[in-house]
């Protein structure tokens, strides 16, 4: 159930001290991730400097499917319990994770014009990222709709279906390549014999963390802005209630009854 806050407290900001430090952690992870990627790292026998899109398309990917999976969570929790912490959850990482998707698109376009030249195929894997993409477009476009209702039992429903299919469409992307004949290779570093070894390895490793950093860090920052959206909203429906009921019902002059 909404709270409604006083004004100082909606003067706080979305930061704090853990999320300033793990931004500098990110931004020093950053740093070092660029360094390994173009200058420590060697480039690969086969696919030779088109192999540096790996330490960003893989890491993206893979954050991208966690906030896939915190949607479908926190849209389980919301169909629940109804309660708001769950409902800004779900769009805060929905938003976060839809920026990850179109990057690993985006890289993965690149890479697919260097390796396979073209820029696109209907590749199973490409095709289902696609429509996990689209999923997460049209749970954000739902959420527009049923937020201008009010109640709370009412206003989610049906973004929050929609958010319960967003991490089946993430196992669908996973092992499409052993599911379907597909162009991408099959798993690298979750096999029981990884194919990458060596500077590569971690540098790929090393661009997991700093981008796990850096989804923390966004959503954070997200889930506090819509909270603060949230009471500021609140607050705006308080007044406008109070002032409606201060024209039905105005004040008495003074010696009249």
């Amino acid at each position: 159930m909404t709270t409604p806050l006083d004004a100082s407290a909606l003067r706080a900001t979305t930061g704090s001290r853990a999320t300033r430090l793990l931004g500098i952690l990110t931004l020093a992870g950053m740093g070092l991730l660029v360094w390994c990627a173009f200058w420590w790292s060697p480039p690969d026998v086969v696919q030779k400097d088109a192999v540096r899109l790996l330490y960003v398309h893989v890491p993206t990917a893979i954050v991208a499917f966690t906030g896939c999976l915190i949607t479908t969570v926190a849209s389980a929790m919301w169909l629940r319990r109804k309660s708001d912490g769950w409902w800004l959850l779900g769009l805060a990482s929905a938003e976060v994770a839809l920026v990850f998707t179109a990057v690993c698109l985006l890289t993965g376009a690149i890479w697919g014009r260097i390796t396979w030249g073209t820029y696109w195929d209907w590749d199973p894997r490409i095709t289902s990222t696609t429509m996990l993409f689209i999923l997460l477009v049209g749970y954000l476009a739902l959420r527009r709709i049923d937020g201008e209702s009010g109640d709370a039992a009412q206003r989610g429903g049906r973004s929050a279906v929609v958010g319960l299919l967003l991490f089946p469409n993430v196992l669908i992307v996973h092992f499409s390549v052993d599911w379907w004949r597909s162009l991408h290779q099959t798993a690298t570093i979750t096999r029981l014999d990884p194919t990458i070894e060596g500077a590569m390895l971690f540098t790929l490793m090393l661009g997991i963390v700093v981008f796990s950093m850096f989804f923390v860090w966004l959503l954070m920052h997200r889930f506090r802005l819509a909270w603060l959206d949230e009471r500021v909203g609140a607050l705006g429906l308080d007044d406008a209630i109070r002032a409606r009921r201060a024209e039905a019902h105005p004040p008495t002059p003074e010696g009249k009854s």
